[in-house]
């Protein structure tokens, strides 16, 4: 039986952008002032200066940025934190990326294979899909997010 594909965060991305641009995080824009935010926003325009009366659109952002920063994750996060205890800890690496069209910083896990020893701020990324986190069993749930790898990287 297929295992059904789930996004951590409904419409914060998608797997086919509808550009053509394959697996794109989406954000909103404001018609009235052009503001573009990540994470979306669909209730008004976050931007302070706004003139207001605009419409909020959804956009899919670039899908390419630059390392804006990184660190890893070495240690077990504590409690309210959920983690199986009797499960090995996998470090992972967090990426910051500054977009290249919406010079926005976001913040992403990087692919796997890539650690800290992979990366350089300034280093031109690509935004990824990646799995998150699977539910046990043939019919379970693939909970996918995006992560971040450097251009010409393998996938």
């Amino acid at each position: 039986m297929a295992r059904t594909r789930t996004p951590v965060v409904s419409g914060w991305f998608t797997e086919d952008a509808p550009d053509g641009g394959g697996f794109r995080l989406l954000g909103t824009r404001c018609s009235a002032c052009t503001a573009v935010f990540f994470p979306r926003e669909d209730a008004y325009c976050r931007n302070p200066h706004c003139p207001g009366g605009g419409e909020l659109a959804e956009v899919p952002l670039s899908s390419r940025g630059r390392v804006w920063s990184y660190t890893d994750g070495r240690y077990r996060p504590p409690a309210p934190y959920v983690s199986d205890p009797a499960v090995p800890w996998e470090p992972y690496t967090l990426v910051a990326v500054e977009l290249e069209a919406e010079r926005m910083v976001v913040l992403g896990q990087a692919a796997p294979g890539v650690g800290v020893a992979d990366l350089a701020v300034g280093m031109e990324v690509e935004v990824v899909g990646g799995v998150l986190d699977e539910d046990p069993g043939a019919a379970g749930t693939v909970w996918t997010t995006w992560r971040f790898r450097p251009v010409g990287g393998a996938e």
